[in-house]
């Protein structure tokens, strides 16, 4: 037999972690995950930045699209329904930290955000609100990304259980 890759007579342990690659992809998959709540804060974050200047940079609506769209919404409306959503949106993380499940919802927690950001610009109540938003913001985002990066440190520990009780099994025979 020859030292080729697929020999299983090497000595190099080069076996071994060809049989171990998948779940090692499956770590590094884990690993990865919680980085893409940071891009969702990161995201948030330059998004806000944006709304903090009440959206300067952005071309203004012809008067058209406003007639179109109608009266904006009164800011304490806004108010009433980003706290219903802010409570809403901490109880379904809270429920799929208790259940187990890791279940990412960053980006469409930030597409949320944006609306009450747009909604406060187009009824000219940015400069009131815009902590609000933001605190609302950075408390569903950060526990968001707390439960990912719990649930992935919880599920790298049990792979890495799982490959060390592998590797006993392997050596005992």
């Amino acid at each position: 037999m020859g030292n080729t890759p697929l020999d299983p007579q090497q000595t190099d342990g080069s076996e071994k972690r060809k049989d171990r690659q998948p779940e090692n992809d499956n770590i590094r998959r884990l690993k990865a995950k919680p980085g893409h709540s940071l891009y969702a804060l990161a995201l948030f974050i330059a998004m806000s930045i944006g709304a903090l200047r009440d959206f300067d940079f952005l071309p203004s609506l012809p008067p058209g699209v406003h007639e179109l769209l109608g009266q904006p919404p009164s800011a304490d409306m806004i108010s009433a329904a980003l706290l219903i959503y802010s409570f809403s949106a901490i109880i379904l993380i809270l429920s799929r930290m208790m259940s187990g499940s890791g279940k990412f919802s960053g980006y469409s927690q930030v597409a949320y955000l944006a609306g009450f950001y747009f909604f406060y610009h187009f009824s000219g109540a940015m400069g009131e609100n815009f902590w609000a938003v933001f605190a609302a913001g950075m408390t569903i985002l950060g526990l968001d990304s707390y439960h990912v990066w719990a649930w992935c440190s919880e599920e790298i520990r049990k792979e890495e259980e799982s490959l060390a009780g592998k590797g006993r099994d392997r050596n005992d025979e």
